[in-house]
């Protein structure tokens, strides 16, 4: 059995994943209610390891490695509790991350594989150049997108797709979030 590779993304309506130094957004783009936190929760709360490029992995330990326990809040304190493997050929050393392995080699390779072995399912948050690599070698099973409601047309980085090969999607899914945000869960097919 193969197990699903969900590729679990934030991005504004203008297709950016983060803000640069002169965006003054906060997280989740300021935007985050309770509905959206409850999501959060329920998506994180499923068994499943996470599937990180080192960059991700880097900004998730410098970001919330250091925070205490009692500090984290439900989602983010799941998040770096989960298992996670991070595929990475420069990383090595301990982090300040519970229970993480650092798996050398090509992503394409290293995801073939875990999704052979793996009795869970995988989930990659970010990791842009990494998913799109995946994406294109038919390795992700879903996207899922979440859409804050905001274009940071001057102040916007990360350009989701940039580059990626052109895919269908198929809707699988879809819902709204505190009336404002949009979560959308596609299957990708690669075009053509």
């Amino acid at each position: 059995m193969t197990a699903v590779y969900t590729w679990d993304v934030f991005s504004t309506l203008d297709g950016y994943g983060s803000y640069g130094p002169d965006g003054d957004w906060g997280g989740y783009w300021g935007k985050q209610g309770p509905e959206f936190l409850e999501r959060r929760r329920a998506v994180l709360g499923e068994e499943q390891r996470m599937v990180l490029g080192a960059n991700t992995f880097r900004q998730f330990v410098e970001m919330l490695g250091p925070i205490p326990e009692s500090d984290l809040g439900p989602v983010n304190s799941r998040m770096r509790s989960m298992p996670t493997t991070v595929v990475s050929t420069t990383l090595t050393g301990t982090f300040a991350w519970p229970d993480a392995a650092v798996v050398a080699g090509d992503a394409v390779d290293v995801v073939a594989r875990l999704k052979q072995e793996s009795e869970v399912s995988l989930r990659s948050h970010g990791s842009l150049a990494m998913n799109r690599a995946l994406m294109a070698a038919g390795l992700v099973d879903r996207v899922q997108v979440t859409i804050f409601p905001v274009i940071s047309g001057q102040t916007g980085a990360g350009p989701l797709f940039k580059g990626a090969a052109d895919f269908d999607l198929e809707l699988i899914e879809s819902r709204t979030l505190d009336g404002r945000t949009v979560e959308l869960v596609y299957r990708p097919a690669l075009h053509g």
